[in-house]
């Protein structure tokens, strides 16, 4: 499945290998990479699962990762992702800043 910009995507990315893990971290903890796994929505044109991609959270941070999932699901049970309840907090701030001038 392709994605396009503005699509609900989730990313994967390692920040430090168990190499460049902190000399004081626990020893287990040490034998595993710091990973970080985000959502948000797709900067790119377009991409498919697997690629670098970059994103832009709800708050407005810019991510890169690895594309893991396209409108991904909660896990806790609270159903399918609703990509038009995801745009209510940037279309309430677009509005607010607009009121605001």
């Amino acid at each position: 499945m392709k994605a396009v910009k503005g699509d609900w995507v989730r990313i994967h990315k390692i920040i430090l290998s168990s190499a460049q893990r902190a000399p004081q971290v626990p020893e287990d903890t040490k034998q595993v990479p710091l990973e970080m796994w985000d959502k948000g929505f797709l900067v790119n044109s377009s991409a498919v699962v697997g690629d670098e991609v970059e994103v832009e959270t709800i708050i407005g941070r810019r991510l890169t990762g690895d594309m893991i999932e396209i409108n991904p699901q909660f896990d806790h049970a609270w159903g399918n992702c609703i990509p038009e309840i995801l745009q209510i907090g940037r279309q309430v701030r677009s509005i607010l800043a607009e009121e605001a001038e």
